[in-house]
């Protein structure tokens, strides 16, 4: 029994480490190709591309996971069925259900692990990824000077080349204008070659032109009744221009601003979130109707008030139109100040409601992880045992159906959840509890050798049927 069990797990460990390595792979793939136009050309360091990277794979883990695990079940079961190993440990008086209890000890391993890791280290993770992220993408390019384009990159400046040559450095019909206190193009210098380049430091960027002209605009005299602008204009062979870089180096945001995100607490942090703001919402819903009560009207009081007396607004008579029409007014602004209240309060409560729902999907999604990692197990194995298909051909593509159905219900309730269209608990859970019965269907029809997926079981009935129609009477 112990050398059945040995082989069950080097059968599953194998091609459960080689897809999920595949799906990671894939997935920073299009972390890749979605973000590629932030992150090429701004300068940044290799070991920034490689933090990225790594963190990315990181949060791609909740759903590598259970479709790794979901893959490598149904291969393993379909390669020992495709070579007639699984009907020779039957016929040792093995059932598949016991044949299973090695493997789904190792799933529940990965689900409890997957719950630890969502837990502690997921969220470090998110923090990391996102604020580094946010900090890559808001970076400028390291695209200095492009051509033909009026470049205000540099505080106080604004460039323009209109061609620059193969090596990225020599420039040509350079245009720059300084603006002066008061915003305004003062100083305009034309070059018409130059070479740029950077210091030593990397502190700033040198343009060292040639062949140019330069026009300076200034005060005129200060003792002449009328004052005039004075221009200067001077030519030179050769000067050099400095520029600062200290805007294109990358600055790290802190930390502390991405924490409130839901993504980025664990169920410590995000269950007192959920107390602080269910809290808030009763506080407020109480205190609703002590803001409003100014303008309630004793001839609005409910039944049980004190009041022994009440007089019929009928019986207050106003004499003039004029006081006739003040009364209106000011009925008319209260109403709309007890609107404006009322509005602001319900749009409050309303994204707060919000808030509460998106924190607690979060929360749930916590043990959905493991819980999804278990199901597709179900799913995965006795699957794999009916097809007797191994290797990477239809395995892979009854996973990943089975893979699209969990993950597009699992958004739809999402999704859902967050509109207030269900509850947050049955959100998170809706996809697991839809493929839950089928794995538990799977798994009867495995162990019954049931032949669910014969091609033929399937044409004999369709023959027998058609057979049963064309039969004269």
């Amino acid at each position: 029994m112990k050398k059945i069990h040995l082989l069950l797990l080097k059968s599953f460990i194998r091609p459960f480490i080689v897809t999920l390595l595949i799906v990671m792979f894939v997935l920073l793939m299009l972390f890749l190709f979605k973000y590629i136009d932030d992150l090429i050309g701004k300068g940044f360091q290799w070991y920034i591309i490689l933090e990225l990277m790594m963190y990315n794979s990181a949060t791609n883990v909740a759903m590598a996971l259970p479709l790794s695990v979901l893959l490598s079940s149904i291969m393993t079961y379909g390669s020992l069925g495709e070579n007639y190993e699984l009907v020779a440990i039957k016929s040792a008086g093995i059932s598949l259900r016991r044949a299973m209890y090695p493997m789904m000890v190792v799933v529940l391993v990965l689900s409890g692990a997957a719950f630890i890791f969502s837990d502690y280290m997921l969220p470090v993770a998110n923090l990391k990824y996102y604020s580094l992220l946010y900090d890559a993408r808001k970076q400028k390019s390291a695209d200095l000077l492009p051509e033909n384009i009026f470049s205000n990159r540099f505080p106080g400046y604004t460039i323009r080349v209109k061609r620059k040559d193969d090596d990225g450095q020599t420039l040509h019909d350079i245009m720059i204008y300084s603006k002066g206190t008061l915003e305004t193009n003062q100083d305009v210098l034309f070059a018409k070659s130059g070479l740029m380049y950077r210091s030593k430091d990397d502190l700033f960027l040198i343009l060292k032109l040639k062949d140019g002209i330069r026009y300076m605009e200034g005060p005129g005299d200060e003792g002449n009744a009328m004052p005039r602008k004075r221009l200067t204009r001077f030519r030179f062979k050769e000067t050099e221009q400095k520029f600062s870089l200290d805007g294109f180096k990358m600055t790290r945001t802190d930390e502390n601003e991405f924490r409130s995100a839901s993504m980025m607490m664990n169920l410590h942090q995000l269950q007192h979130y959920i107390d602080s703001a269910n809290r808030e919402v009763d506080s407020n819903v109480n205190g609703n109707y002590a803001l409003v009560a100014a303008n309630l009207k004793y001839t609005t009081m409910p039944q049980k008030s004190k009041i022994k007396q009440v007089v019929p607004a009928d019986s207050i008579k106003l004499k003039s139109v004029s006081e006739k029409f003040n009364a209106l007014n000011n009925s008319a602004s209260e109403v709309r100040q007890v609107i404006d209240i009322l509005k602001n309060r319900a749009d409050r409560h309303k994204e707060t409601s919000k808030s509460i729902r998106r924190y607690i999907m979060e929360y749930q999604k916590k043990f959905t992880l493991g819980a999804a990692c278990i199901v597709l197990f179900l799913i995965g194995a006795p699957l794999g045992a009916i097809i007797r298909k191994g290797g990477l051909g239809l395995p892979v593509v009854v996973s990943v159906i089975f893979f699209l159905i969990y993950y597009i219900i699992g958004t739809i309730g999402e999704k859902s959840a967050k509109e207030g269209d269900l509850s947050p608990l049955v959100g998170a859970w809706v996809a697991i509890a839809v493929l839950f019965p089928i794995g538990l269907f799977l798994s009867y029809k495995a162990a019954t050798d049931s032949a669910l997926f014969d091609a033929e079981m399937y044409k004999r009935f369709f023959k027998r049927f058609s057979l049963r129609k064309t039969k004269p009477i």
